[in-house]
């Protein structure tokens, strides 16, 4: 059962060594993000889900230990999902399927963009509350199977806690990178709403070919927290909301 969530943006200008001299300029972020994640911590979690975003070649789960690397953005560092060779249970609910034996290195492919950066603000909060596993959500993923999927995995442990990465709309101003779009400003609004109030309602009515058209890539795994909230009637706040570089960045907890 879902106990507590954080969302996060995964743009990888978090990590300050990727920003380099525009670092400053999303500290605020980062600040918001260590406060989310320590909401996640005092859950007390059984197991804590990492979801992200990904193109359809990308999406499946990730084992604890899988790596990942900001080298494709310039910078020479590589992170882990949590701890390697923890005995965290991967597959369909009930499944017996395990990557690897416990204390041995996973098979496991790199970790996408989102969960990379995900992984990254694990290892700066020193998580070590519960064990980790990751998971990339198709972008495009229908809001039906979303929310099956948050259902899913709310189920795999008594007390679980999700960190969700997700940008809003990328289409905020002319320099953005999906260019100016005027319906941008009322999506990323809508979203941010809801992410802060917790309303899984108003997560999952969101336009699945508007948050495409307006490049937020947060809207498939924020309906899959959407699901996986279902009968657990978290509380939400916002704990950041702004659209540097013309991209709507949020953080919020839930518990």
């Amino acid at each position: 059962m879902l106990v507590a969530a954080a969302v996060c943006p995964c743009p990888p200008l978090l990590v300050p060594e990727v920003a380099a001299g525009a670092a400053p300029e999303l500290d605020a972020a980062r600040t918001a993000c260590a406060d989310a994640l320590s909401v996640l911590a005092a859950s007390r979690p059984d197991r804590l889900i990492v979801v992200g975003p990904t193109g359809p070649g990308e999406a499946g789960p990730y084992p604890e230990g899988a790596q990942g690397s900001l080298k494709g953005f310039g910078v020479d560092t590589d992170v882990r999902l949590g701890e390697p060779g923890a005995d965290v249970r991967l597959g369909e609910p009930g499944a017996d399927v395990r990557l690897g034996e416990p204390g041995a290195e996973p098979s496991a492919p790199p970790l996408p963009s989102a969960l990379t950066v995900a992984a990254w603000l694990l290892e700066r909060a020193r998580w070590a509350a519960a064990p980790v596993e990751g998971l990339g959500v198709d972008r495009r993923l229908a809001p039906e199977r979303c929310a099956e999927t948050g259902r899913e995995l709310a189920a795999r442990a008594p007390r679980v806690a999700f960190l969700v990465m997700g940008d809003g709309s990328a289409c905020r101003t002319l320099r953005a990178p999906g260019y100016l779009d005027e319906r941008a400003a009322a999506f990323d609004t809508a979203a941010a709403r809801a992410l802060g109030a917790a309303d899984t309602a108003a997560l999952m009515a969101l336009d699945v070919s508007l948050a495409d058209e307006l490049k937020a890539a947060g809207r498939a795994p924020w309906q899959v927290l959407a699901g996986a909230a279902e009968g657990a009637e978290p509380g939400g706040q916002l704990l950041y909301e702004d659209a540097p570089y013309g991209v709507g960045y949020f953080v919020a907890a839930w518990s």
